[in-house]
């Protein structure tokens, strides 16, 4: 990673699963690393793509879903700095699961496949650190499933943006998301006239602030009163 500016190694360390790696895992993911820019809407991989390793966002944001035959995208999230994604490949080498594209300028780290297992059958205690990346996945996504069959959809669409203000518990909290009102209906399986309605009302209610491609958390009691937390 010698040709990455060294705030890049600050950004990774800021998120939780990076910063709590062995030293000796941190020092041996960055040194086999290369940086990777795309340009808005280029994408990295498909569907059905083979394995091409484990990546980190630096700067921007990857749009990871699917387009069905009918052209009705599936969001399932929008990753951004410091997360690192494409860990399921690693574990069972089958083919890429989803679409990655760029949301706008996107640089990334890129870990290769070959480096990764290269590294893994050197010292094979490293595939703990690598399962702990994808079961806070899977956490998420038993979440998100439980609050699509039992919750409505105010109380889905709270839910969510107190996940993503938390951080999805990768990074500390943020007030500010980068979010568009249509990306958070795809990620919900919402109308975007409901994904608005619901917004619109929440910010009646002072629990956030609308702007365009944002949204400003306010008061977080408030929010977590229309998710049913409090």
């Amino acid at each position: 990673m010698s040709e990455a500016p060294t705030h890049y190694r600050s950004l990774l360390e800021s998120g939780q699963w990076f910063s709590h790696l062995p030293p000796a895992l941190r020092e041996a993911l960055l040194g086999k690393a290369r940086l990777l820019q795309l340009e808005p809407g280029q994408r990295l991989f498909r569907r059905g793509d083979p394995p091409c390793g484990l990546y980190a966002v630096l700067e921007g944001m990857m749009r990871v879903g699917a387009v069905g035959r009918d052209g009705k995208e599936a969001l399932l999230t929008l990753v951004e700095p410091p997360y690192w994604f494409g860990e399921i490949s690693l574990f069972d080498g089958q083919p890429r699961t989803h679409d990655a594209y760029a949301e706008g300028a996107t640089r990334l780290l890129q870990v290769p496949q070959a480096a990764l297992l290269a590294l893994l059958a050197a010292e094979p205690g490293y595939w703990r650190d690598f399962a702990l990346l994808m079961s806070q996945k899977l956490r998420l996504t038993f979440i998100a499933l439980e609050q699509v069959s039992l919750l409505p959809a105010a109380q889905r669409l709270a839910q969510r943006l107190l996940m993503m203000a938390e951080g999805y518990g990768e990074t500390g909290p943020r007030q500010v998301l980068h979010l568009a009102q249509e990306q958070l209906a795809l990620m919900l399986g919402l109308s975007r006239q409901t994904t608005n309605q619901i917004l619109k009302d929440l910010q009646v209610r002072g629990a956030l602030h609308l702007t365009y491609g944002e949204i400003e958390i306010v008061d977080l009691e408030t929010l977590r009163q229309a998710a049913g937390l409090d």
